[in-house]
């Protein structure tokens, strides 16, 4: 690979040379919630954040107590992030329409644009599934529930920190103890997010498109661009390490080191909305001049 080129302040050759080989052809796209901070939604290993212990799978179907604790957090966190509205990189991404967009994120504001050719590798905060009968059913009518279920909890936790994945910081057991559970409304089983939990495998489904789309960028000369993502987590990285191993360019934008920079053609230090609003913009151009494309 090319050696990798950082972009601080002003437009260097890195930058313009990056936004070159993004200008056009065959573009698939990785977000992380990098993408996501200009909605106000915090990332997880952005400069400044504090390391985070999210719940396991196993610990939470270990028992009552765990589960309580889980959705006394997420219930807060997600009370407050489901009103968060998609930024103006989001926005890009759904003018750009990429060959498919593959995000790592589960708040759901890139359907909110109307992205067409999505993965949502992780699944949606927005959804419930039951672990026992496997209905899936809309997050905001558990809310609800809990809500009725726990009145005054929220306006009780009201100042503690929102994280990403759309829980809080409450750790306080006294605090979640009463916290009241609402089961399955169908069979009475235990809810879940519907999202991957660490130590859950991504569906094999989603991997495999991911991987095709992946692939065809060697055939046809395009690019994956990875918007906001340290690629700590395998689910996403190992997309990035398929790409390379391809040969095909790599560009990464992203506020901080990646797993993935000695991978990268390009890295990019940049805000993601910043970035992708000139590419959008750029695309747009060339193709109203009908500018040839790598297809």
């Amino acid at each position: 690979m090319t050696p990798t080129a950082e972009h601080d302040t002003g437009h260097d050759t890195g930058y313009d040379a990056a936004l070159a080989l993004l200008g056009a052809g065959p573009l698939v796209v990785l977000t992380g919630a990098g993408l996501s901070t200009d909605s106000g939604i915090p990332d997880y290993r952005g400069p400044g954040r504090p390391p985070r212990s999210p719940m396991m799978f196993a610990e939470f179907v270990s028992g009552p107590a765990a589960r309580r604790r889980y959705w006394a957090r997420s219930h807060l966190g997600w009370g407050r992030m489901r009103h968060a509205d998609p930024n103006p990189g989001h926005q890009a991404l759904a003018e750009i329409d990429p060959d498919l967009l593959i995000t790592q994120n589960v708040d759901g504001l890139h359907e909110r644009v109307g992205q067409r050719r999505l993965v949502t590798l992780h699944g949606r905060i927005a959804e419930v599934v039951c672990l026992d009968c496997r209905t899936v059913s809309a997050r905001a009518d558990l809310h609800d529930r809990m809500t009725a279920a726990n009145p005054g909890f929220a306006e009780q936790h009201a100042a503690v920190a929102v994280n990403p994945d759309g829980d809080v910081e409450l750790d306080d057991p006294e605090v979640v103890a009463g916290f009241v559970v609402p089961a399955c409304e169908e069979c009475g089983g235990v809810l879940k997010p519907h999202v991957v939990f660490f130590g859950e495998n991504v569906p094999p489904d989603r991997v495999e498109r991911c991987y095709a789309a992946v692939d065809d960028l060697a055939a046809t000369g395009g690019t994956l661009l990875v918007a906001g993502s340290s690629l700590t987590v395998m689910s996403g990285f190992r997309f990035v390490r398929r790409a390379a191993k391809a040969g095909t360019p790599v560009v990464i934008v992203n506020r901080g080191a990646t797993r993935g920079d000695e991978l990268a053609t390009y890295r990019l230090d940049v805000g993601c909305s910043e970035l992708l609003s000139e590419l959008a913009a750029r695309r747009g151009a060339a193709a109203g001049r009908g500018a040839p494309s790598r297809r």
